[in-house]
């Protein structure tokens, strides 16, 4: 069932997101390496199960599997040339099973970093940078997200470009966007969450937030902060399911979904309204994440 970001923001209540689609992919056989993004083409099936697997949970934003869909992050598989397709392919497999879902459901573009850092302490231009997050924000509304998720961000600049090339794409589309914040209570661009709330807010940011980093206290801390500086602000927690171990190739992530649920607690709590989960979280949590929001309204 569709329903606007704003409408859903106005209901007052907290609003349960994904959790991770790249853990989900690499259980379903992707391996490390390839594009996710190509699965949009080459395997659609996978994707619309994760994420109906997702909605099934509880979920009430889901993003599309986008996020390393700028033209920078394709080129290094050879794929710049299909940016255009594979993010309108990638928002329309969302949009089909957001549309089915019973509950309101609202359909996020994910739009992650290029990889690449801006002048002057890398070679990318900010001019350029904001050509590159608009063509890829152009093909995600052309496909039908109702927001922007700009997310995984550690540099403000980087950030500004990103909001730039999608207002550019789309003025109508509202953004929303997360910061990683990973060393030490800043991202890894030295950025504070007292600076990220200020700023992210002067660019017009619908809902702010952070994703990511180093598990749920990292978040839950990033989320007080916030909340300290603009009581006001909607924000968002996508926390990883804590740290990662390496077994063989695989990450494996130590927090189960009775974890996840005290985190969703907990960070409410604290002052966020969008909780969901990142890197190595599945169904399982957010399932877990949306019965303790639901315990847990006010």
């Amino acid at each position: 069932m569709r329903i606007s970001f704003q409408d859903l923001i106005a209901g007052g209540e907290p609003i349960v997101a994904d959790g991770g689609m790249g853990t989900m992919l690499f259980s379903a056989g992707l391996k490390r390496g390839e594009a996710p993004e190509l699965w949009n083409s080459e395997r659609p099936d996978v994707v619309r199960r994760i994420q109906k697997a997702y909605l099934e949970a509880g979920a009430q934003i889901i993003l599309t599997n986008s996020f390393g869909g700028n033209r920078v992050r394709l080129g290094m598989h050879g794929l710049a040339g299909r940016v255009t397709e594979l993010n309108r392919e990638a928002a329309r497999l969302a949009r089909i099973e957001a549309d089915a879902a019973p509950q309101p459901v609202v359909v996020g573009g994910s739009v992650g970093p290029t990889g690449t850092m801006l002048e002057p302490l890398g070679e990318l231009a900010f001019d350029e940078a904001v050509a590159i997050f608009e063509e890829q924000a152009r093909a995600l509304a052309e496909g039908g997200v109702d927001v922007f998720w700009i997310e995984t961000m550690s540099d403000l600049e980087e950030v500004r470009a990103a909001v730039t090339g999608c207002r550019r794409a789309s003025a109508a589309v509202p953004i929303v966007t997360t910061m990683t914040f990973d060393t030490k209570g800043r991202t890894m661009m030295g950025v504070t969450p007292v600076q990220a709330v200020q700023t992210l807010r002067e660019l017009g940011a619908a809902a702010l937030g952070a994703n990511c980093g180093n598990g749920p206290a990292e978040i839950e801390g990033v989320i007080e902060a916030m909340r300290q500086i603009d009581e006001s602000a909607i924000l968002v927690a996508k926390s990883n399911a804590g740290l990662p171990r390496m077994v063989g190739d695989a990450a494996v992530y130590d927090a189960t979904p009775d974890d996840m649920a005290a985190y969703a607690r907990r960070v409410r709590a604290r002052g966020a309204r969008i909780i969901g989960a990142c890197c190595g979280s599945t169904p399982e949590h957010i399932r877990a994440i949306a019965a303790a929001l639901k315990d847990q309204p006010a």
